[in-house]
């Protein structure tokens, strides 16, 4: 049971993030039982994200296998949100074939020669794939803006081009699903601490995140304005709350449950010439 995820964290038409509460743990095992302890709780939580992973599996197998459909799942969200840590704990466990994480980086010379969606769109999933974006095509009209490297003007034209390309997507059969990670300024500034607390960890750490950090007011209301343009329902937006891993791991993995059950999947029937044959 996943317990409708798609309509309870789909994100309203007049978002505003500092309404939404980034310790939000609706989905969690404690939520439905406050008797359960904290650490019995995640362990339940962990067991629960692990059995929708194999269902999501299973799924994939047939989306791969009837080569009809696409999904793009698209990740956002501030410094330290957990988008490579969603990645490692939902799709480790599934099989790479038909399977693809991208990490969109600062734009190359030769990218940045080209329209700001040529790198995104060489990336897009084929027939039978998952791909997901480790940032994607909204750095564009996010940091770009926050920089003051586009203005208003721009960014609306953006907007459109955007709609524009991901109505494109929909149409020739790929299902998008947009994430925001929503951590709170507190749960980020622990984040980049433990990164310098630990030598381990330090090689995460880059002293732009400081600068990064300082604008977070300007990031959270481009992510506003971006989320609120770009929601569709055929490329719909979800804001994630995402100060617990766990939990957090949870919800993605529900949504994505969701999205694929509704797909009708299934494997192509058998070829009626195979019918005969027979391995000496």
């Amino acid at each position: 049971m996943t317990h409708n995820a798609r309509q309870r964290f789909r994100a309203p038409s007049k978002l505003k993030l500092r309404d939404k509460d980034a310790d939000d743990a609706t989905f969690s095992s404690r939520a439905a039982n406050p008797k359960l302890g904290k650490s019995r709780a995640k362990t339940l939580d962990i067991e629960r994200t692990a059995a929708l992973i194999d269902r999501i599996a299973a799924l994939q197998d047939k989306l791969y296998a009837q080569r009809k459909q696409k999904v793009l799942l698209v990740l956002q969200g501030m410094d330290t949100a957990g988008k490579d840590g969603t990645v490692r704990a939902l799709f480790s466990r599934i099989s790479p074939m038909g399977l693809r994480a991208v990490a969109f980086r600062a734009p190359t010379d030769n990218e940045l020669a080209h329209d700001y969606l040529w790198r995104v769109h060489q990336h897009v999933p084929v027939s039978g794939e998952i791909a997901i974006f480790n940032r994607s095509h909204y750095e564009d009209v996010l940091i770009t803006r926050v920089q003051g490297l586009i203005d208003d003007d721009e960014c609306k034209r953006r907007y459109a081009q955007i709609r524009d390309f991901e109505r494109m997507l929909t149409e020739t059969g790929t299902v998008i699903i947009k994430v925001f990670l929503h951590i709170s300024r507190e749960e980020q500034r622990q984040r980049l601490q433990e990164r310098l607390d630990d030598p381990d960890k330090q090689w995460k750490f880059n002293p732009e995140d400081i600068k990064q950090r300082a604008k977070w007011d300007d990031y959270q209301r481009v992510y506003e304005k971006a989320i609120r343009e770009t929601n569709a329902p055929h490329a719909p937006w979800y804001v994630v709350p995402a100060n617990s891993k766990t939990h957090r791991n949870l919800v993605i993995a529900s949504l994505l449950l969701e999205t694929l059950e509704g797909m009708d999947l299934h494997y192509p029937p058998p070829h009626p010439d195979l019918s005969s044959f027979t391995v000496a």
